[in-house]
C-alpha cells in the first residue's frame, strides 16, 4: 500500500491521526517540542514536523474513508495524481519519533537549492541523504520537498 499525503486544516494535524488511528488505518505524524515564550511563561509545544500535513497508508479503495474526520481537507495531489511517499522516507520519520530526537527547525527546499550532504548511521535504507555538521544532522525528505534538522545526541 502506498503512503498518501492528507492536507488537513491548520493546526488540527495531530487531531486527525489520532483519531485516523482510533480508526485503525496506519498513520504518520512527526512532532516536534518547542519552547513558545507568552508575556508571562515560557511553554513547551508540541508541533507537528510537517505543517498541515499528515502520512496515511491505505489502499486506494479507501481513500475516501478518510474524509469522515473532522479536520481532513484533501489529498495533496502532483501532475494530476495523489502525491506518494517512499515507504523509506516515512522509515525515517518514524524512526526519528522513536528516538525521540529533538527535532531544530524544518526548512522548505526551494527549486534549484544544492545543499552539500554527507551520509551518516541512521538505519534508514538507501535513497535517504543526510548531512552531519557538529551536534546537528539534516535529514533530506526529496518527495515531501523538507529537510528536517536534527539535534544528535
Amino acid at each position: 500500500m502506498p503512503w498518501y499525503v492528507l492536507i488537513t486544516k491548520p493546526k488540527y494535524e495531530i487531531k486527525v491521526a489520532e483519531r485516523l488511528e482510533s480508526d485503525g488505518f496506519d498513520v504518520c505524524c512527526p512532532t516536534r517540542v518547542e519552547i513558545r515564550q507568552w508575556s508571562d511563561r515560557k511553554k513547551k509545544v508540541v508541533v507537528p514536523l510537517l505543517p498541515s500535513m499528515v502520512l496515511i497508508n491505505i489502499p486506494e479503495k479507501d481513500r475516501a474513508k478518510v474524509f469522515t474526520v473532522p479536520g481532513a481537507v484533501r489529498y495533496l495531489f502532483w501532475l494530476g495524481e495523489p502525491a506518494v511517499v517512499p515507504a523509506k522516507e516515512v522509515e525515517v520519520l518514524k524512526e526519528i519519533a522513536t528516538r525521540k530526537q529533538q527535532v531544530l527547525s524544518t526548512e522548505r527546499i526551494a527549486v534549484g537549492q544544492e545543499i552539500d550532504l554527507k551520509t551518516y548511521g541512521l538505519t534508514a535504507k538507501k535513497g535517504t541523504v543526510k548531512y552531519i555538521s557538529g551536534n546537528q544532522c539534516w535529514v533530506v525528505l526529496h518527495n515531501l520537498g523538507y529537510v528536517i534538522k536534527l539535534k544528535i545526541k
